[in-house]
């Protein structure tokens, strides 16, 4: 009697539409919770235009109780991803150069560089936060400091977002 095939396809044959519906089943908050925090976290603080603060909200408004647990994942998945956009940067620095030089894209590196490490601050910022990161290892300003001003910035965002939206959304 010859082999049975399965009856289910490899994720790679599937459209994608199936696909990314089996990726977002993968990672259903409840049931994957802080895991999936600090994923959604990481790729936030990369270029991609994602946003982590609904997924923090939304584990948090789930399980009261993860509320600083998840705090420090999200922290922690944000700023290794700020992380990774300043290795980005650094690594881009001889692109960057052969571009040549506005005198707007001067006047921001001149403000960035007497700035120094406390303008990864400002990371926490919308669409102008996570490129900061990959212009800051761009200058080659120094990482760890980059990575702790990162860190400070984006735990008081998430902090009073996160209280913020659950006094106004309370359970």
């Amino acid at each position: 009697m010859p082999a049975r095939r399965s009856s289910r396809l490899p994720i790679l044959a599937l459209p994608m539409e199936a696909w990314l519906e089996s990726l977002l089943l993968l990672l259903a908050l409840p049931q994957y919770g802080l895991s999936t925090l600090f994923v959604v976290s990481f790729l936030s603080a990369t270029l991609l235009p994602l946003g982590s603060e609904p997924a923090l909200y939304g584990l948090v408004r789930l399980n009261p109780d993860l509320f600083w647990a998840a705090l420090l994942v999200a922290t922690a998945g944000n700023t290794l991803g700020g992380a990774t956009d300043w290795w980005l940067g650094y690594g881009t620095h001889r692109a960057m150069d052969r571009w040549g030089h506005s005198p707007s894209h001067v006047r921001a590196l001149a403000w960035l560089e007497r700035l120094g490490p406390r303008a990864c601050l400002l990371a926490w910022l919308p669409v102008i936060g996570d490129p900061l990161c990959a212009v800051a290892g761009w200058l080659r300003l120094p990482f760890w400091p980059c990575v702790g001003y990162m860190l400070v910035g984006k735990f008081l965002r998430y902090l009073c977002l996160t209280a913020a939206l659950l006094q106004v959304f309370p359970a």
